[in-house]
């Protein structure tokens, strides 16, 4: 039907009488509140309370008790201990080259029982799983915990009203953590050596996910040779990346489906590990019980001397994956972990590692393959199907942990922002990146095709976790200064205990650089490399960037004086703030979707900003749209949405105007709610709609909906004919008030943009680099920004992407320099 485009308010008094009518039934008696209300509308600042961070937009740690930690910890040892729970097929082996003595095999039996206690149980388990960044773990997760305690990062100003600062005040703090605060937040070096450190330490686990996938499916696939000893290498090796491809494949069904079904594999081989332990201690020489004293790990030392410390290498083996236990915080938590250790892979693990001594000392000659050598009669064959089974599962910590690190480099814009797929209802930290996984799969393969066996590459993989836990001692230390405030005199001693622990370790593993190691620092270096340079860029874009965030009082003023002598309807007449060029705004007909992408409530958002300049027009109806996500699964519809409205100046430059016809929406949405869809337009025009009667009355019910729904059924009256009067039957208290006309106004205005058209306006910003003279330093940072620009237009969500109708989307380019 046709519409006129300009109507008298005589051609919505029907609808006003209509609505009035039926909610003065309901409302009767609060009409003084409803004034009351209409009287607190303070019209010269934006009424933006709904679309500031809240509570439960941040993000929060999960805590579990009774079944469901249970479960969480069962699901855990399928995933987390399958990497250090293979270690007992290759650690004798990579600490020794020929058959050992007594002594030198209980000095490295000591050596494993204190590095599992120390390095793994009091260290990773006790202490360092507690400075978790709000349930997230790894050595990024601490520099963001510090980061939240210290200002010592510039953060994404989309992102950094979604952080939860909780910085001491310096009263709070000792001295010591006052001056290393200090120095922190002082020092742009200082600054830059510990994001240096944190996305180092990210890079050597990412290595680390290329590695043990490696390292693990060869060791296991290895034992074949203990039966065939003809077994061509290319088998191995051709088996070992069947075994991986498959792996990969099946990432995508999720964390939780995975560990429910290896756990049951891990179990199982844990506990051969303990049944053969029990059993090779009994039949063979239960005196390797001695080391548990430490005194013969010392001893070995001292007597090997530069051969006992390079062996340091092959023992570190039997804690590599201890990161693990860290990085994969996010995906279950502190307690779960702690409870699936220490009660039962720490206990398993240290009866396999005596068992295997035990039988080692009366037969020198299994070290060579300590595991399959060690095996009871009989049980050879089922143990190597297990061990096929669990070191395919080892690859899992790592790979999980690639994928919970990668969250957390993207959140502080370490890296460009890839898809990202939640894969649990219930434990929310559970993730996979399909990108990093296929990366992750061509990237094993061709390892496990350079490095033929597990002695090559457990010299590369030895290296890059010593520098891990190296990295978390130095980190948690100062989370333990200025986060948990532990004063100095007590973080200091229990630093050097475990740096003295790492620095031996480290300074053995360094020796081995040469001979394969090079390959994860080089990786590492270059990831680490990406990864800074992705941050730089960032940076400078946000430098770009400021010039576009300021209010829309500052880019719109109005024009004229309210329409006759009513204060309560608005003229619609816009123009540009003269520093805008001061011309005069027309109206297009339909209703405009601007995405904003900032959500900064008292901002504009950039698109619009670009849009007003170059075409010096606006939609019937305005909306500025944002998207909240939050990190749960969804969000209950009654907290979902916000709407406020945007202010403009007058002619005098003050703030104090309602903008006519324009909205600011920002839905809050969790990882399994689906906003951007084809009836985007509908379900913005239905949130604006319920604004508006909520903003008339103060109030609304049930039955408000009813009322909306009658004041739609006669909007045709509305646009019919402008000839309509409300009846002269109808009863005084019928007849509409100031504010009922106001609203009828508004719906009907409202409604006919709607069903006008409907356009989303989305932004596409280009980026170059500024010019300047050809300084050494201008061409180094030339050329790395040309990189940065090169990744973000080669990684950036495009506009076809959008799930809603194509035919309905505007994109308007504009360019800033950097």
């Amino acid at each position: 039907m046709a519409r006129p485009r300009n109507q008298s308010d005589d051609a919505i008094r029907p609808v006003a009488s209509h609505f009035y009518t039926l909610r003065s039934r309901e409302v009767a008696g609060v009409g003084s509140i409803r004034a009351q209300n209409s009287r607190r509308r303070v019209r010269n600042e934006e009424d933006t309370e709904s679309l500031k961070i809240q509570d439960r937009d941040l993000k929060r740690k999960q805590t579990f008790t009774g079944i469901k930690l249970l479960w969480l910890a069962y699901q855990s040892t399928g995933v987390i201990y399958g990497d250090i729970g293979t270690s007992p097929l290759y650690v004798y082996s990579s600490t020794f080259t020929d058959d050992p003595s007594y002594d030198d095999l209980l000095g490295a039996l000591s050596l494993i029982i204190w590095s599992l206690t120390i390095m793994v149980s009091i260290k990773y388990c006790l202490i360092v799983l507690s400075a978790d960044d709000e349930g997230e773990g790894g050595t990024f997760a601490l520099f963001s915990l510090l980061s939240r305690y210290a200002n010592i990062v510039r953060r994404d100003p989309r992102e950094e009203q979604l952080v939860k600062i909780e910085r001491h005040t310096a009263s709070d703090l000792g001295r010591s953590a006052q001056k290393t605060r200090g120095l922190m937040e002082r020092s742009r070096t200082t600054q830059w050596l510990l994001n240096i450190l944190g996305v180092f330490g990210v890079a050597l686990v990412m290595s680390d996910g290329v590695l043990t996938p490696a390292q693990s499916v060869l060791g296991a696939i290895q034992g074949i040779e203990v039966v065939h000893p003809t077994i061509s290498q290319s088998t191995i090796i051709g088996s070992s990346c069947g075994i991986l491809v498959i792996l990969f494949l099946v990432q995508p069904f999720g964390i939780t489906k995975l560990a429910s079904t290896f756990a049951p594999i891990v179990i199982i081989w844990l506990l051969l590990n303990a049944a053969f332990g029990i059993y090779n201690l009994a039949r063979h020489d239960s005196s390797v019980l001695k080391a548990f004293s430490p005194y013969f790990a010392g001893a070995y030392l001292v007597r090997n001397k530069t051969d006992g410390w390079k062996s340091l290498g092959g023992i570190l083996l039997a804690f590599t994956g201890c990161e693990a236990l860290f990085a994969d915080l996010g995906a279950f938590t502190q307690r779960a972990i702690q409870l699936s250790w220490l009660t039962f892979a720490f206990p398993c693990l240290l009866l396999g590692y005596i068992g295997q001594a035990a039988y080692i000392s009366d037969d020198p000659s299994a070290w060579s393959n300590p595991f399959y050598n060690t095996v009871p009669p009989g049980c050879f064959w089922p143990s190597l199907i297990i061990a096929i089974l669990a070191a395919v599962v080892a690859s899992q910590a790592i790979i999980t942990a690639v994928f919970q690190l990668l969250t957390q480099i993207m959140k502080l814009s370490y890296f460009p922002q890839i898809k990202v797929v939640h894969t649990s209802r219930i434990f929310y930290g559970q993730v996979y990146i399909p990108i990093a996984n296929w990366l992750l799969m061509v990237g094993t393969v061709i390892v496990t095709g350079v490095y033929t066996n597990t002695t090559n590459l457990g010299h590369a993989y030895g290296v890059c976790v010593i520098l891990v836990t190296m990295l978390t001692t130095c980190m948690v230390a100062i989370v333990a200064l200025i986060v948990w405030r532990v004063p100095a005199y007590l973080v200091l001693p229990v630093w050097l205990i475990f740096a003295l622990f790492d620095g031996t370790f480290l300074s053995s593993a360094v020796t081995k650089v040469p001979e394969g190691a090079w390959f994860t620092l080089a990786l590492a270096m270059v990831l680490t490399s990406t990864f800074l340079l992705w941050r730089y860029g960032k940076e400078q874009q946000w430098r770009a960037e400021a010039s576009d965030r300021f209010p829309p009082s500052h880019l719109i003023q109005a024009t004229a004086t309210p329409v006759a002598d009513s204060t309560n309807i608005y003229t619609r007449k816009l123009k540009l703030s003269p520093a805008f060029g001061g011309k005069e705004i027309r109206r297009i007909e339909g209703m405009g979707i601007f995405f904003d992408k900032s959500g900064l409530p008292s901002s504009t958002p950039t698109v619009f900003i670009h849009f007003l300049q170059k075409f010096h027009a606006a939609n019937d109806v305005i909306v500025f749209f944002h998207l909240r996500p939050l990190q749960i699964p969804t969000v209950p519809p009654d907290e979902r949405y916000a709407v406020s409205r945007c202010y403009i100046g007058d002619d005098d430059g003050n703030s104090k105007r309602v903008m006519p016809d324009t909205y600011r929406i920002m839905i809050r949405h969790g990882y399994n709610d689906e906003v951007v869809t084809n009836d985007l337009g509908g379900l913005l025009y239905e949130q604006i709609r319920n604004f508006l009667v909520r903003e008339c009355f103060g109030i609304i019910s049930s039955a408000d909906a009813d009322l909306i729904n009658g004041v739609a059924k006669e909007r045709d009256l509305v646009y019919s004919s402008t000839e309509v009067t409300i009846p002269s039957s109808a009863p005084e208290s019928g007849r509409p008030s100031s504010e009922n006309l106001e609203l009828a106004h508004r719906l009907a205005g409202l409604q006919r943009a709607y069903e006008s058209q409907v356009v989303y306006v989305v932004g596409k910003e280009q980026m170059r680099v500024r010019k300047g003279k050809p300084t050494p330093g201008y061409i180094l940072r030339r050329g790395l920004l040309e990189i940065f620009l090169w990744l973000r237009e080669n990684t950036r969500t495009k506009v076809q992407a959008l799930n809603v109708p194509v035919e309905k989307v505007v994109e308007v380019g504009f360019v800033k320099e950097v």
